[in-house]
Formats: structure tokens, C-alpha cells, sequence
């Protein structure tokens, strides 16, 4: 399997047959002009920046380990690093949509490059791609002609900011979109969190803290068949705490009863819950219930 890197904006229109773009870090692709030849299947190619698409039709791409295969109106978020592999032939035409291309020169030392990491949609699996509406469609297809526009007109000074704002403005639109899209699966989203629930019961009821030590966020996340970032945007949407509070909160309980109904030292508790290290364990439980776990036995 070959791998291509792709540094820039002008490497990747260079690669895609297409001419120089119009501007060096951002680019608006109309996905219609995209081509794979069958000496262009199986690659894997890794940009260095990101990206975001609107398509209707499989695109014959994996993303991750899930290929983009979707109907009307679905976007897709990738940051720089991450990678796609070309899985069949793509002839021009065969695909709808756009895909727009952003440097992160583009947005550095601006107020979205320091708040990009929060949009945490970037990190999401292809899966848990964002459907719209019809008229949320409309609207975030208005926010990239924007761009498009601007970064047609004669570069100037002023270039730049009315660029990140139209693409901040747009990113604030999937934000809302994708709380929409969480709300509207309620009885799905609580199934989620109900096997979450019984999954670290389970995990702590067959000791397996002992030999693989506290549960992580990925164990949970693919438990549910689910990124880890998808995941914790669910459960806090659902719960109003993130996962890692789910599960420190449990530990502590957990900690509580032991402290109360045994005599082991409190290492001794720290490592049977599964920290290698007896001041984390301390550590957490006095950030939870404003006592050292010997205060906390002393009280009783």
C-alpha cells in the first residue's frame, strides 16, 4: 500500500489534476471533479490540514476504519494527520458535494486556531457523521460560498479575519447542528448510556482493575462501537458529565465503602481499585469529598 503525504493546499490541487488554487491555505473542491484511477486504489493519503465535506454519494474513501457510504445532505470533519485510503475507482461525476480544504496556517494566532481543539466533531468517526436538514443544508452551504467568494476577490489585508470568521461561523452552525442531531436520538443516546453504566459495574464486578488497572474512556467508547470523542460529547449531552466523571465518581464510591468496611491500609484500597500509584488515588478522592481517604475514615 502506497502512502502519499500531503503538505499543502497547492500539493494537493497539483495531485488532484486541478489548477493552482486561488488561495494558498484554503481551498472550496466541488467533489463532482474528483477522480481515482484504478493505479490510485489502496493508498493511503494523510493531510496536513483539515478537512470538511458535504456529500451525497459514496466517495469510494476510507476514513479511519469506516468508509464514507451516506445519502443526502452529510458532513464530515478531519483534522491534519489522519488518514484516508482510496478503496475503488472514482470516474468525474460520480460523487455530489464539496470538500473544503483549511491550512492550519490559516487560522494561527487567531482566536478559532486557539479554540479549534473544542469542536471535537474534527475527531469523530465517519459513523457518526453529521446529517442535516434541508434547510441546515442551505445554511452551511451559504457559509463556504462565503469563503469561496473571499478568497476569489484580490487578497488584501482584511482577507484573512473575514475568512476564520465566515469558517468560525460555520463551525458554530455544525455545533448547534449536532446538538440537534444528539437531541432528536434520545432513546438511542440512553441505551449508550445505560450500557456504559453497566459496563463499569461489570468491569469492577469481575475485578478486572487488577490486572488492567482503572478503565479508560476507550475502553467504554468501544464498547459502544463509538469514537472516543463522540462518545464523551454523548454521555455529557446526555448526563451533563463527562465519562471520566462517571467513572472517578464510581471509583470514589466504591473507595467509601472500603474505607468504611474493611481495615486495609489505604494503599492497599488504592491498588485493589486499580492505581498504580496510592497519592492519585488520594489525589482524586479529596478533589471529590474534600477529605484525605484517612480523614474520611476517621470521620466514621
Amino acid at each position: 500500500m502506497q502512502e502519499i503525504k500531503i503538505k499543502s493546499i497547492t500539493q494537493m490541487h497539483e495531485l488532484m489534476g486541478f489548477p493552482k488554487p486561488e488561495h494558498p491555505l484554503v481551498s472550496l473542491v466541488d467533489a463532482s471533479l474528483i477522480s481515482i484511477s484504478e493505479s490510485e486504489v489502496d493508498y493511503r493519503v494523510i493531510y496536513d490540514f483539515y478537512m470538511i465535506s458535504l456529500k451525497d454519494k459514496s466517495c469510494g474513501v476510507e476514513y479511519g476504519r469506516n468508509s464514507f457510504d451516506f445519502g443526502e445532505g452529510v458532513m464530515v470533519f478531519s483534522a491534519p494527520g489522519q488518514v484516508y485510503r482510496t478503496t475503488k475507482t472514482i470516474s468525474q461525476g460520480d460523487i455530489a458535494g464539496w470538500m473544503l480544504f483549511v491550512h492550519p496556517d490559516l487560522i494561527r494566532n487567531t482566536h478559532l486556531g486557539n479554540i479549534i481543539h473544542e469542536y471535537s466533531f474534527f475527531n469523530y468517526e465517519v459513523y457518526e457523521a453529521l446529517h442535516l436538514s434541508a434547510s441546515e443544508e442551505s445554511k452551511v452551504n451559504e457559509c463556504v460560498q462565503n469563503i469561496k467568494h473571499e478568497y476569489e476577490q484580490r487578497i488584501d489585508n482584511h482577507s484573512q479575519r473575514v475568512i476564520v470568521s465566515s469558517l468560525e461561523l460555520l463551525l458554530n452552525y455544525c455545533s448547534r447542528f449536532y446538538e440537534r442531531q444528539f437531541n432528536t436520538r434520545v432513546s438511542q443516546n440512553k441505551s449508550v448510556v445505560e450500557r456504559f453504566e453497566k459496563d463499569l459495574k461489570w468491569y469492577f464486578n469481575h475485578q478486572l482493575q487488577l490486572e488492567e488497572g482503572l478503565p479508560g474512556i476507550q475502553y467504554f467508547s468501544e464498547k459502544a462501537h463509538l469514537s472516543q470523542h463522540y462518545f464523551s460529547d454523548l454521555v455529557k449531552k446526555e448526563t451533563g458529565r463527562s465519562p471520566k466523571d462517571h467513572i472517578n465518581d464510581f471509583v470514589v464510591e466504591k473507595a467509601k465503602h472500603l474505607l468504611m468496611a474493611s481495615s486495609d491500609s489505604v494503599s492497599d484500597i488504592a491498588y485493589n481499585l486499580g492505581f498504580n500509584y496510592p497519592h492519585y488515588f488520594t489525589r482524586l478522592f479529596k478533589a471529590k469529598t474534600g477529605h484525605t481517604p484517612k480523614e474520611y475514615r476517621g470521620m466514621a
